[in-house]
């Protein structure tokens, strides 16, 4: 956790984004002592323009002293030779203009650095949290992936009791950022320049925040920037944000693309998405047996009829025949689905006694119960290599 102390509400919001979402904002001197005092968890301190030179200067030299480990970053408006010597003597590690985010961001990146290797953990994250990984697919279009992803993501958040990440890996047509009335200043396609260095601080540099409990790292606002993004970026932000969320939700386009199928070997759980239609059955069933060609363990498939009370001539139990795979859930249809839709509000928050958000917590609840944090993800606990890239080249040729 970082610890911010600004006073300014506004630069605080502004500071806390390029800081990331686990910052705790303190807006006096003696809030912070305590602050510091209470826990020995928190590594960096971040001190804002409008505290005084001498009370900024006292908080470093006693943390010097006494917790050497913590790094604080000062952020004054004038950066002169006696700002910068005076803090250099009371232990400063990074003295920083306000107004140049992004340094903010890389000079809290390099005192953490700083900071674990004092710790004796250098390559770690300070968090032991071990999140679990949950891809939504559907094969065809249409079927409300990007409704339950949303939904799904703020039932597992509870309200803030855990930490969960969303992730839109519909890089070419993502809807999360709609979905959630979002504007995003930072999305996945800034996770590039990171590629190979991408840490703790690099996520919460990319995320937006949406409620209490779960942020979200969002598509590009450019389809064909979907084409910049290597695949090995992917693999290094889910490996990343496992270290940081108790839950990580990840929205998929509607196609086995090598960001999916690296989305699906860094998971733990896959909700699969189907609706009574013919179409849609088919293609659940070539994504099963796609999920067994590739070894993924049936005891992490979540297989969810949505519209599941639609009259069209197929019920629950020819589904389950057909696809020879018991129904996880089945999610009702409902014109307040597409009305929450439009509002930009989740159903689950915005009509939380609703039959399709008890349906969504029914099924958040199973992945839940399901945790393990001990285990390794499902395609790695079959024992055998990943094999997605032949089956790739094979469908090519």
């Amino acid at each position: 956790m970082t610890l911010l102390l600004e006073p300014d509400p506004g630069a605080a919001e502004a500071y806390r984004f390029a800081l990331g979402t686990d910052v705790t904002i303190l807006d006096s001197v003696p809030s912070t002592r305590r602050a510091l005092s209470e826990s020995r968890s928190e590594v960096l301190l971040v001190i804002g323009p409008e505290i005084d030179l001498p009370s900024a200067l006292e908080i470093a030299e006693t943390q010097r002293l006494e917790r050497p480990e913590v790094g604080v970053v000062l952020l004054r408006h004038r950066l002169d030779v006696t700002v910068l010597a005076q803090s250099l003597r009371a232990g400063v590690r990074e003295v920083v203009n306000p107004d140049d985010l992004a340094a903010l961001g890389e000079a809290c990146r390099r005192s953490l650095e700083v900071s674990r290797r004092m710790l004796g953990v250098q390559g770690q994250e300070p968090s032991s949290t071990h999140g679990r990984v949950t891809v939504v697919f559907s094969a065809k279009g249409g079927c409300g992936k990007t409704t339950m992803a949303t939904n799904l993501a703020v039932a597992l958040a509870a309200g803030g009791r855990q930490r969960v990440c969303l992730v839109d890996l519909d890089l070419a047509f993502g809807d999360v950022a709609i979905a959630l009335q979002l504007l995003p200043n930072r999305t996945i396609v800034d996770a590039i320049s990171m590629e190979g260095k991408l840490d703790e601080q690099g996520v919460r540099n990319l995320v937006t925040p949406h409620s209490a409990g779960l942020d979200t790292i969002c598509a590009p606002l450019e389809p064909g920037e979907a084409e910049r993004i290597p695949v090995p970026v992917v693999v290094e932000l889910l490996k990343v944000l496992r270290g940081l969320y108790d839950q990580v939700v990840v929205d998929t386009p509607p196609a086995f693309t090598e960001h999916v199928l690296a989305a699906f070997d860094g998971a733990d759980a896959y909700v699969l998405l189907a609706t009574l239609d013919i179409p849609a059955l088919k293609n659940l069933r070539l994504t099963l047996d796609m999920l067994d060609l590739l070894g993924y363990p049936r005891d992490s498939w979540q297989v969810v009829l949505n519209r599941s009370d639609s009259k069209v001539g197929l019920s629950v139990d020819d589904v389950e025949q057909t696809l020879k795979c018991p129904i996880a859930a089945q999610v009702p249809s409902s014109r307040s689905v597409s009305a929450s839709i439009n509002k930009g509000v989740p159903l689950v928050l915005d009509e939380p006694g609703h039959p399709v958000s008890q349906a969504i917590r029914g099924l958040a609840e199973r992945i839940q119960d399901a945790a393990d944090p001990t285990a390794a993800p499902a395609s790695r606990r079959t024992g055998r290599p990943p094999r997605k890239l032949s089956l790739l080249r094979r469908g090519r040729s």
